[in-house]
């Protein structure tokens, strides 16, 4: 699988107050929408979250956020290696997404650009 690049996830109390400072630090302007009950702004290589906070008590669990070619490659290269697919592949906003529980306990969200069907 091609790992394309990293995001950090930040779990935030006030995303409209968080976004400003995050912005500055990355040099670029945050592209928002909403997960569920949860409101997210991706920021350079940032995604803030904010939500109940039963739903950012499970996101807090996710290590990071993976960008990859493609979800349903790196979903055989998980399995290959024992990784359990804990949620997905679902479509997001912005493309795919899956969540995986790695061998040794880390979970990660992988995610592409690609619509279903691709």
């Amino acid at each position: 699988m091609d790992i394309l690049g990293t995001s950090l996830r930040v779990c935030v109390d006030d995303l409209d107050a968080a976004v400003p400072a995050y912005e500055r630090l990355a040099s670029t302007e945050a592209v928002r929408f909403t997960q569920g009950p949860v409101a997210v702004a991706a920021v350079g290589p940032f995604f803030l979250m904010s939500g109940p906070s039963e739903h950012l008590e499970i996101l807090r669990k996710i290590a990071a956020t993976l960008a990859v070619k493609d979800v349903a490659e790196a979903v055989a290269d998980l399995e290959a290696v024992g990784a359990q697919i804990v949620a997905g592949p679902k479509e997001t906003p912005i493309g795919r997404s899956v969540i995986a529980r790695h061998p040794d306990g880390s979970v990660f969200e992988y995610v592409d650009r690609q619509e279903s069907g691709s």
